[in-house]
């Protein structure tokens, strides 16, 4: 019989995989990067619960890298099956891993300064840019909607999920003896109905198990509709006091989200137009991508597009590629936003203008995603007095100002919308991806509403298809 492995992203957010034994082999679903304190990631980011030789396919539901950051890593270690995604997801991930090699890297770098200095032995980075690249030849695309084989007696379907683009459910069919099939549905990260460009996730078929995201499983975000409202209240708010909003935003999918939101704004003058830089070599390739799938669009980002003939740029919107020209940002003295990279700013550029930007009362920092226990960003939702940035200790003066509307995590009630018509055919939901609180919640939610057995399984946690 196939039994389920939880290894990563079991009662935390960050480092997502799930391994299905079958009888022809080991399938991954998911092969993510831990994110949060440095030590403990590290040595989490290191390890597998098996040898990679045994994982015979992985079926990646998107490219963000707490998702996909660790397919490089499993490629080194001898993996040599097939890497099944989207076409988008394909192309986004093409992008990302290279992102992800080139700062694994520099964060050697930087701790072997830090080694040498003490006598400690160096240490290596994860994986390096050619294992990135090896990796992509492993790598095939798919469209939704359509089944194909993963391994004998083994098939996937992947289905819009609405979370970012290209992203997926995935739904397994595994046939047991004696003519006895097994369907298991993972959710994937799910999104939010009526987020700008991107769909709205697609219903989840029929099946015997579910894998369920629980991110924001206790917990509401305000409705997507509300957002631009708010976010021209952000921008007017901080261009009064002649400041600088800077917004710490993830390269693929919010980065795009809010270029989109903006130009809706400029266009109808609810904001003047005022200099945006969009200041990360990966948003600015991950918009490339964008720009070659609308077929992953909604029809009022089509719409928007042949009219006004671009969705993501425009003549104040200034794509940032070297390090010499960010630097020069922080010169500005008047009003502009800043869109840098990473979302929970625990590396990349946004610690630069967070350094030069949060003593500032004038200034506002926007956050618009989740931030994972232990990091920064994190630290600066919960207010804290000071933030240590490169290892300096500043103080948090800027105005800080949390729009979770733009999550692209489905909250509690879209997460029970979601889950709730396979209530009655579901033999058992496993819920993971979400801190101890927000899975207990959802699975209350979820026992109330008529799902017979609800799991939070812990690390290490086996379970058997039956």
């Amino acid at each position: 019989m196939a039994r389920l492995i939880f290894h990563g992203a079991a009662q935390e957010v960050t480092g997502s995989m799930h391994l299905v034994e079958t009888r022809a082999g080991l399938i991954s679903l998911d092969c993510g990067l831990y994110q949060g304190r440095r030590s403990e990631s590290r040595a989490k980011n290191r390890s597998f619960p098996c040898d990679p030789r045994d994982i015979k396919a992985v079926l990646l539901s998107h490219a963000h890298i707490d998702h996909s950051g660790r397919l490089p890593r499993l490629v080194r270690g001898g993996f040599s099956g097939t890497i099944h995604c989207t076409s988008a997801t394909r192309d986004l991930a093409a992008v990302l891993l290279q992102d992800s090699a080139h700062i694994q890297a520099e964060d050697a770098k930087y701790l072997n300064k830090k080694r040498k200095r003490n006598g400690e032995d160096p240490i290596e980075p994860f994986y390096e840019p050619a294992d990135a690249t090896e990796t992509m030849r492993f790598t095939s695309g798919h469209a939704y909607d359509r089944m194909f084989p993963v391994l004998p007696g083994v098939r996937g379907m992947f289905i819009e999920a609405g979370h970012m683009l290209g992203s997926s459910g995935i739904l397994l069919e595994i046939d047991e003896p004696p003519g006895r099939t097994v369907r298991l549905f993972f959710t994937g990260d799910v999104g939010r109905w009526g987020v700008p460009i991107l769909r709205d996730p697609k219903a989840i078929p029929p099946c015997d198990y579910i894998i369920s995201e629980s991110t924001y499983g206790g917990r509401t975000s305000p409705p997507v509709q509300d957002m631009q409202g708010r976010l021209r209240e952000v921008v007017n708010r901080t261009v009064e006091r002649k400041g600088k909003l800077v917004i710490p935003a993830f390269s693929v999918g919010r980065t795009q989200t809010l270029l989109y939101n903006l130009n809706h704004l400029f266009r109808s003058g609810e904001i003047k137009t005022l200099p945006v830089y969009v200041d990360s070599p990966l948003a600015i390739n991950a918009t490339d991508v964008f720009k070659l799938h609308p077929e992953c669009f909604d029809r009022d980002a089509r719409t928007f597009l042949f009219e006004v003939g671009h969705l993501l740029s425009g003549p104040n919107v200034h794509f940032v590629r070297e390090a010499a020209d960010s630097k020069l940002i922080n010169q500005r003295r008047r009003p502009c936003i800043i869109i840098a990279a990473s979302g929970m700013c625990e590396a990349g550029r946004i610690l630069h203008h967070l350094k030069h930007n949060v003593r500032h009362p004038r200034n506002t920092i926007l956050i618009v995603g989740y931030q994972a226990a232990h990091t920064l960003g994190r630290r600066i939702v919960e207010h804290v007095d000071k933030v240590k940035i490169y290892g300096q200790h500043y103080p948090l003066k800027a105005e800080v100002v949390v729009l979770n509307g733009f999550s692209s995590h489905a909250d509690a009630n879209e997460l029970r919308r979601h889950l709730a018509p396979r209530a009655a055919d579901n033999k058992t939901c496993f819920l993971v991806h979400g801190e101890l609180d927000q899975s207990g919640a959802l699975s209350t939610s979820l026992l109330e509403m008529g799902f017979r057995d609800v799991q939070i399984p812990p690390p290490g946690f086996e379970f058997t298809l039956a």
